[in-house]
């Protein structure tokens, strides 16, 4: 980058500084043909376009975009105006999502100054305001993602010298970072997943404010928290996010179940098993496999189920299996307080969790039954994860591994004497699979 841009100065008067077509590296076959349609029909009906945001990063950088949104001068009503397959969402901000089949385009009218609505804690609560392209730079997050592509001429136009902090792989917010925080605590969230994302450096004002403003995200929806997690452990850099999160403090607001095990940790469990679920999916991410959420918050919250499990059995009397039904219905009910995990992912999480158990069973009938269970292969991945950090033993998770492998005469014999001596045969191949 440094051989298309000049290295603009802070105190440098000329911004914003725009950098013509032949000066820089996007070319409109790395667009989604479907952005360039709404940008096209923007400009062509008289208004401002721009391809905004970490698509403009992100092509910069030379990184294949994940999605494409776009900056209008048009008001939410005109866009919609112009695209039959439209749909105006939100309330604190609307938007215009574009459909084409699958794929949404995000259209935002640029936001202006002004008087918003604000909590006492200073969380903007409605900022439906207006402005020019200038006043929406200085509202956007990070000045990395204050670019902006103008499909007018095509080129980059830089308000907030977000190409100097690109060059210098550094991620800095916009405004007063601990004000940005108080409107948006879920930033503090952004700033970590950004960071990891692009391997950049936190710089020392957006970084200072994040040990003390952690808090600020019990005042954020369950719901919200959720779908912030899911990018935060499905970008692929789940093992390097969890580690930046609990260095900030903002992990214990997320999951405090499990960061009051983490802080209490016997012989690195269960943060092996945890720190092993991420970088398995990881793993599954970047060779193209299917992933769940699921599976990663079944590992964030196993040591909790399983201790009070483990209380209820000694306490209350109560048998393995119902008082591991007793304790997942309840720390999930905990955890939805601060995390909310949807009904599909916490169905399979109690799936995993329950079936351990019978992972013990290894004579008659039993374990056929367990291997035709729909559930059989997490489960299984899952009692691999607890065996490679010494939560359970090795010598079952490698009969388990032998007897799927095994023809019918040899499970029979398997099945019928008593369990065999452990083997040499190491169960750490098979520990970095994952259910899906």
């Amino acid at each position: 980058m440094k051989q298309w841009f000049r290295k603009p100065e802070a105190n440098d008067k000329s911004l914003p500084f725009v950098i013509p077509r032949s000066q820089h590296n996007i070319s409109r076959d790395n667009i989604s043909e479907n952005a360039l349609k709404v940008l096209y029909r923007l400009h062509k009906a008289g208004y401002q376009a721009c391809l905004v945001g970490g698509g403009v990063r992100d092509l910069l950088l030379g990184l294949e975009p994940k999605d494409f949104d776009i900056a209008t001068d048009a008001s939410p009503d005109q866009v919609k105006e112009l695209f039959r397959n439209c749909r105006l969402i939100g309330r604190r901000f609307r938007l215009a999502h574009v459909f084409f089949g699958r794929e949404i385009i995000e259209v935002a009218t640029f936001r202006g100054e002004g008087e918003q609505k604000q909590s006492d804690q200073g969380r903007l609560l409605r900022d439906n305001i207006y402005g020019s392209i200038e006043e929406d730079a200085q509202r956007r997050d990070f000045t990395v993602n204050a670019l902006y592509y103008d499909i007018e001429d095509y080129s980059v136009i830089d308000y907030m010298n977000g190409l100097q902090d690109l060059q210098q792989g550094l991620l800095r917010i916009i405004g007063d970072p601990e004000q940005r925080y108080r409107e948006d605590p879920v930033r503090m969230l952004r700033v970590v997943r950004f960071a990891v994302k692009l391997g950049f450096k936190i710089h020392q004002d957006t970084e200072s404010p994040l040990f003390e403003l952690a808090s600020l995200l019990r005042d954020i929806s369950p719901s919200r928290l959720f779908d912030e997690s899911v990018k935060l452990f499905m970008s692929g850099q789940a093992l390097q996010t969890f580690e930046q999160l609990r260095h900030y403090h903002l992990f214990e607001h997320l999951y405090p179940l499990t960061d009051k095990e983490l802080a209490s940790e016997e012989h690195g469990f269960p943060l092996m098993l945890v720190a092993q679920a991420m970088r398995n999916t990881d793993e599954r991410i970047e060779t193209g496999k299917p992933v769940t959420p699921a599976f990663i918050y079944a590992a964030l919250l196993w040591e909790p189920v399983r201790h009070l499990a483990e209380q209820l059995n000694r306490e209350d009397d109560l048998p393995p299996y119902p008082a591991m039904q007793k304790a997942a219905a309840r720390i999930l009910s905990t955890q939805s307080a601060h995390t909310a995990i949807p009904k599909r992912f916490s169905l399979f999480m109690r799936e995993v969790w329950l079936l351990q158990d019978r992972f013990e069973n290894m004579t008659g009938m039993r374990p056929y039954k367990l291997l035709s269970h729909p559930r059989f292969r997490a489960a299984y991945d899952f009692m691999l994860l607890r065996a490679g950090s010494h939560e359970t033993s090795e010598q079952t998770a490698e009969w388990w591994t032998r007897f799927q492998e095994a023809g019918s005469t040899e499970r029979k014999k398997m099945t019928s004497g008593p369990r065999p001596k452990k083997s040499k045969k190491s169960i750490e191949k098979q520990s970095t699979e994952q259910g899906s």
